[in-house]
């Protein structure tokens, strides 16, 4: 196991359901310090793919994120035999109440107070928009999306609208439309959350024709994956006014490079990829959890409940 967020806690959780079937665990901080076991390892509860291409026993590798495109883009997993599951399901709450303080920081104009706050002005009366009777289009509606419409169903908003592949119905959302209806929905909306995983199907998906579609008082959310927007189009767009503003945890090049231009854009506010992460203790009980319950479904000859597709990419 590498983690950093695994304390004393699970450690002993983990270490005892192992136990029980005759294995034993390492638990490493970083991955440097795994690559020497991981030549051993049968089973591996980490990120990266350098432990893939080490690990020359593994048979089950378990992500400890959500996503898996850097799994699929690495290559370690081809021609070889390997269960993949991810922690899909354990970061659907904490992104969804980072996308509802995202939302609540434009509509209520804190990144201009701040600046004031700063420079020790008091200011007061910046007209100001609310989630109340607002109208949101969600585009991605498996974990992140769904637990974001659930919660911000509260906010009495006027409408939550999902776009999926298939179009399949939701609990959460008013109504879901396959993502082929997806340019006819774009021009009546306040708010804009894109959810999406790193796929083939989702690189550039906001792009700059889709972007002259949003009406002026738009908001875009992403905490999805950055190559799913044109940041060009986007930067453009924020520049000009032709949107309201954004609010970007993802990005094309992470770590966001000091000298990138997006650092200066007009009504965008940038947080560093933390929207998921691991930071949030429920968040990391469920993410032992779930191993937990594939560890057991393993030894017993079960299949393993929480599988990713190497190839769809999520």
């Amino acid at each position: 196991m590498v983690n950093p967020f695994i304390s004393e806690e699970y450690k002993e959780k983990v270490t005892q359901l192992a136990a029980k079937y005759g294995a034993s665990v390492e638990f490493f901080s970083d991955n440097v310090e795994a690559l020497k076991s991981a030549e051993d390892a049968e089973i591996i509860f980490a990120m990266s793919p350098m432990l893939v291409e080490k690990a020359k026993n593994l048979r089950w590798f378990c992500s400890a994120s959500a996503g898996i495109d850097h799994l699929a883009s690495s290559g370690v997993f081809d021609g070889r035999d390997i269960l993949l599951t991810n922690s899909s399901g354990t970061f659907g709450l904490t992104i969804a109440e980072h996308i509802i303080m995202v939302t609540l920081m434009m509509m209520r104009r804190y990144p201009e107070y701040e600046k004031h706050i700063q420079n020790k002005e008091w200011l007061g009366g910046l007209e100001q928009r609310s989630i109340f009777g607002s109208k949101f289009l969600v585009l991605g509606t498996g974990d992140l999306g769904m637990n974001f419409a659930k919660r911000v169903r509260s906010m009495e908003p006027a409408s939550v609208i999902g776009v999926s592949r298939s179009g399949a119905q939701v609990d959460g959302f008013d109504q879901v439309y396959p993502i082929s209806q997806l340019d006819s929905l774009l021009g009546d909306i306040d708010v804009l959350v894109m959810c999406l995983p790193g796929t083939s199907e989702t690189i550039g998906i906001l792009s700059k024709d889709r972007i002259a579609l949003l009406p002026e008082k738009a908001f875009v959310v992403n905490v999805g994956r950055g190559s799913a927007i044109d940041e060009a189009a986007l930067m453009e767009a924020l520049e000009q006014e032709k949107i309201a503003g954004a609010a970007l945890d993802v990005f094309t090049e992470e770590p966001l490079p000091a000298n990138s231009p997006l650092w200066d854009v007009k009504n965008l506010l940038i947080t560093p990829h933390i929207s998921g992460q691991n930071t949030l203790k429920w968040t990391r009980n469920r993410n032992i959890e779930m191993f937990c319950e594939d560890i057991a479904n393993y030894f017993e000859g079960r299949p393993l409940t929480y599988t990713a597709d190497i190839k769809a990419g999520y």
